[in-house]
């Protein structure tokens, strides 16, 4: 779990909150740390705003807040001068309905998360290479001088296309998931 910074003030009560809701995800949840990571994160962003707006106890969260909240979210530029995405705002809204649960079943005075609507996200739209993008990507494939480097590639290729398996799930594909008789192999 990441270790909260050592600050100079004391720590609010709503901090203090936020770190025992990740050692509730860490222990009784037990969540992956990569997602306490990102829970750090986003409910780290929220109780800073909220110190600015005066919001040091849960009981201060309302629905008017956490709209306010949004709102900033919203507007947020970053580091690289960046607006923060729909979907990466939601992510902060989900953390922060997380905790919101966590205290309500603490029987902690706070906003019921039921209130808090996550924004619609766009679909994503998903692209496709052409037939000429593909017939390129092949033929590219002669210009290597290895046989067994140019067989290799042909496989990972004709894998990738013909399945519509994912490059994450084809790269971590142990030989023991693929049956030769039948022809299939499998992905989890």
């Amino acid at each position: 779990m990441p270790k909260p910074e050592t600050k100079t003030i004391k720590e609010s009560q709503l901090e203090r909150y936020v770190i025992e809701f990740l050692e509730y995800c860490e222990i009784e949840r037990n969540q992956s740390p990569k997602t306490i990571q990102n829970y750090h994160h986003y409910l780290g962003r929220f109780t800073q705003w909220g110190q600015d707006q005066g919001i040091v106890k849960p009981s201060q969260i309302t629905l008017e807040r956490v709209r306010s909240y949004r709102l900033f979210l919203n507007r947020f530029i970053d580091d690289h001068g960046k607006r923060l995405k729909i979907l990466t705002q939601s992510y902060h809204i989900i953390a922060l309905r997380a905790f919101l649960k966590y205290l309500i079943k603490r029987d902690i005075d706070t906003l019921a998360p039921d209130k808090i609507e996550l924004a619609k996200a766009p679909s994503r739209e998903v692209s496709f290479l052409s037939r000429d993008e593909l017939e390129r990507l092949f033929s590219a494939l002669k210009y290597e001088e290895l046989e067994m480097i140019r067989l290799r590639d042909m496989a990972i290729l004709c894998t990738l296309f013909s399945s519509g398996v994912r490059v994450s799930e084809l790269v971590s594909l142990k030989q023991g998931a693929v049956n030769l008789k039948t022809g299939e192999f499998t992905v989890r």
